[in-house]
């Protein structure tokens, strides 16, 4: 396939890119004049890209989870050019959730959907996106949470280890709506207009094989070299990639990939022990090098607990940038436990990027725990503290 050429020289484009913008910003002993709204600033073509903004930390350009608790675990958002590995909970609900809260905040910013299943058609995903939360509406919910917990909370306080009491402190309420990241009501659906009004492309595994296509031994499986195909011809036909200037302005594409490795992807890594994993982990490593060269993140879940095979899980986790596993209580010993009895499961920061580098950051912040409640998605520190806004 023509991608996998790209997989070897794309590996720090995107970072380039960031630099090269970066040469045409001002000090800060001058006076900050109106930037050109051409195509010939690269770095306003960067900056005004809508729902991004750049990392403190390496100037990254970053995009929201649509969770705004785990952009802050993740150093500040997830870098476009990346991929987000979401390790799904057993029974799939609290993925499923992430997943189109991903999607949900791609609406929001007008920015391009590319959703890909094998399990449900993309149309039907996105009528059940979540709606978007007022600023007013989100600070009540807060609010009204750290009203139930405040006597609970004063009789453990004494209790809780020192290493807790040493974690980050957290601001007092939300982000407003007009910054980065948005809050969403998972009671509720996105407004019908503005699914409508938004631009997205589909790819649904039963409506694309085909049962008289010949495939190689030892070459990708149908469904994964027909997603590629669909993925790629999506970046370069609509300018993504940088090579086929955009007509209008810079836009970000978001790519959703649901439950990737099962065996509806015609895959059998999750059926057997020795089950061959070359064609996702080369799957993995084309769709990377095509995010590398393009103004594109993208968001896998797999059901990695089905794999038995723990060398494949690394192979997946090694050719993934982030990598977040979400553990349910569901059916499970922790489910009776008292120490759990607040909280639906645990969430483990598996893996950070350290872009342009060999090796990855771990989180330093451990023990963190979810809970659904009736509108929102929170995470917490499974001893009682809240990261609504944490800073890390």
């Amino acid at each position: 396939m023509a991608a996998v050429a790209t997989c070897g020289t794309g590996a720090g484009s995107t970072g380039s890119m960031v630099a090269a913008g970066s040469k045409n910003n001002v000090t800060s002993f001058q006076r900050r004049g109106p930037r050109a709204s051409g195509s010939d600033s690269s770095y306003s073509r960067l900056v005004s890209i809508a729902g991004t903004r750049p990392s403190v930390r390496n100037g990254q350009l970053l995009v929201s989870t649509g969770l705004p608790a785990l952009d802050q675990l993740l150093g500040g958002g997830l870098a476009v050019g990346t991929v987000l590995l979401i390790e799904e909970d057993k029974y799939n609900i609290y993925s499923s959730l992430l997943f189109k809260y991903f999607l949900a905040e791609g609406i929001i910013n007008g920015h391009t959907l590319l959703v890909a299943s094998a399990k449900e058609d993309p149309a039907d995903i996105l009528q059940e996106l979540p709606a978007p939360l007022l600023d007013d509406n989100v600070k009540k919910d807060f609010d009204e949470d750290a009203c139930n917990h405040k006597t609970a909370e004063s009789n453990i306080k004494m209790k809780i280890a020192w290493r807790y009491q040493l974690l980050p402190k957290m601001e007092a309420g939300p982000v407003s709506s007009s910054r980065f990241g948005h809050y969403y009501d998972a009671s509720k659906k996105m407004p019908q207009e503005l699914i409508e009004a938004s631009k997205w492309h589909g790819f649904f595994f039963p409506e694309k094989s085909s049962s008289t296509l010949n495939i190689e031994p030892c070459s990708l499986t149908h469904g994964y070299i027909k997603l590629l195909q669909f993925i790629q011809n999506t970046i370069y036909e609509e300018g993504f990639d940088g090579s086929n200037p955009q007509k209008k302005q810079k836009n970000i594409l978001r790519i959703g990939i649901q439950n990737l490795g099962s065996p509806l992807w015609g895959d059998d890594i999750c059926c057997t022990e020795n089950g061959n994993s070359h064609s996702l982990t080369k799957f993995l490593y084309v769709l990377r090098g095509l995010l590398r060269t393009s103004l594109s993140a993208c968001m896998i879940t797999m059901p990695t607990h089905l794999i038995q095979n723990k060398a494949i899980i690394s192979r997946v986790t090694n050719l993934s940038d982030t990598v977040v596993g979400l553990e349910s209580f569901i059916g499970s010993e922790r489910e009776t436990n008292p120490l759990y009895k607040d909280y639906h499961g645990l969430i483990h920061i598996r893996q950070i990027p350290r872009l342009n580098n060999l090796i990855y950051d771990v989180s330093d912040v451990k023990d963190l725990a979810f809970k659904l409640k009736r509108k929102l998605f929170t995470i917490e520190g499974w001893r009682g503290r809240s990261f609504p806004n944490l800073k890390i």
